[in-house]
């Protein structure tokens, strides 16, 4: 029996997981203005990303690992308040950047 790879779907759970974790982060602690902008444009990104990397003929598992540890590190340096990101300065966003770029190279490894 062919099926998708094991690798595969733990790669598309953890996205799936880290996009939900993300969404009720911003849910439970946008406010004001932004809230509905920030909250269409998460919403989408998931679905933007696969239909340009289709778009351009390639696949989206690359792009799927980088979404997922992104997301992640961004919970892990918010302490699950992505909100915190803005109020955190640029030492903040650095180490979400830092953080993120290893993950994705730690998972790039792990499931290709």
């Amino acid at each position: 029996m062919t099926g998708v790879p094991a690798a595969v779907l733990a790669v598309w759970l953890a996205v799936a997981l880290g996009w939900g974790a993300v969404l009720a982060g911003m849910r439970r602690g946008l406010h004001g203005r932004a809230r509905g902008p920030a909250l269409l444009l998460h919403g989408i990104t998931p679905w933007l990303l696969l239909l340009g990397f289709a778009t351009l003929g390639y696949g989206s598992l690359y792009a799927m690992i980088a979404l997922a540890a992104e997301w992640w590190a961004l919970l892990l340096v918010t302490r699950l308040r992505p909100e915190r990101l803005l109020d955190g300065g640029a030492r903040l966003a650095a180490l979400w950047l830092a953080i993120a770029a290893a993950a994705t190279l730690l998972a790039t490894r792990l499931a290709v």
